[in-house]
């Protein structure tokens, strides 16, 4: 706990006067279908308040225009259609030509062709990203494209089973042991979320023990997705991120729970985000 406090205290430090936009990081987020707008807003959000300069959200038609709606702090960039497709990747790479990171999966939802755009996206991606939700169903099919890259997947324990084929119970030795297997196999950053989350770039291993079960509420794993992605976007390495991201998600969800308890939404959480970053 003292170690990412200590961090969060380096990477929050007071600026220099001499600073301007894309010092601190300029973020995409790719998710979002038909049906989901939620997810990606999420994203975006909790990434704004932990410090990133700039999010740009590419996400189909219909969730990217019901995003532009929220709040003006968010820049959408409409992609044709009803889901994503490999035919989007070109307008896609083009957003992607100032940015330091990226987020995608949430509510991207699992067609086929998404699964192909994703698997394609993350073969030839350059940048550090966060892996989540859907995106981690089209990883399961081609694990090897995560290998000895700047990512971080952030399954819950169902899954990181689909991911690894490795069922998580609640002795804690033993899903210490998975996530250490499997971050080792893939070469990767792995964040499982849970009561304790457990974090481990298959050497070093954290746990994250900040929290409260009134994070159940939809919407609690993708401000998670985008805090981890705002410190990415502003070039902290992978692990650090992923702990750093997880203990302020964690107490930002203990502040909100405390004042809302079974009211608590994952909106709630975001309000709370500049309490656990600005000392």
């Amino acid at each position: 706990m003292v170690e990412v406090i200590k961090e969060l205290r380096k990477i929050y430090k007071k600026r220099e006067k001499e600073v301007h936009k894309y010092n601190f990081g300029s973020l995409l987020v790719i998710g979002g279908s038909k049906i989901y707008s939620g997810s990606p807003t999420f994203n975006a959000l909790a990434a704004l308040r932990s410090g990133v300069d700039l999010v740009e959200i590419a996400a189909p038609e219909r969730a990217a225009n019901i995003i532009a709606s929220f709040s003006p702090d968010l820049i959408t960039h409409p992609l044709k259609g009803d889901f994503l497709k490999k035919e989007h990747l070109k307008q896609i790479y083009k957003i992607l030509e100032n940015k330091t990171g990226f987020v995608i999966g949430g509510g991207l939802g699992r067609e086929k062709e998404t699964f192909k755009a994703v698997q394609k996206f993350l073969s030839e991606a350059k940048l550090p990203g966060v892996i989540d939700a859907d995106a981690i169903y089209a990883v399961a099919e081609k694990p090897e494209i995560v290998r000895e890259k700047n990512f971080v997947l952030t399954p819950h324990a169902y899954e990181f089973f689909i991911l690894s084929g490795e069922r998580v119970l609640d002795d804690l030795e033993r899903r210490k042991n998975k996530v250490i297997k499997v971050a080792r196999e893939l070469k990767t950053t792995i964040l499982l979320k849970g009561n304790i989350d457990i974090i481990s770039d298959g050497n070093k291993i954290y746990l994250n023990k900040t929290g409260t079960p009134y994070m159940t509420k939809g919407g609690t794993g993708d401000t998670l997705a985008g805090i981890c992605g705002a410190l990415l976007a502003r070039k902290v390495n992978c692990f650090e991120s992923a702990c750093c991201a997880a203990y302020i998600n964690g107490r930002a969800g203990e502040l909100a729970s405390k004042k809302f308890r079974e009211s608590f939404l994952a909106s709630d959480l975001l309000n709370e985000i500049p309490k656990v970053i600005n000392y």
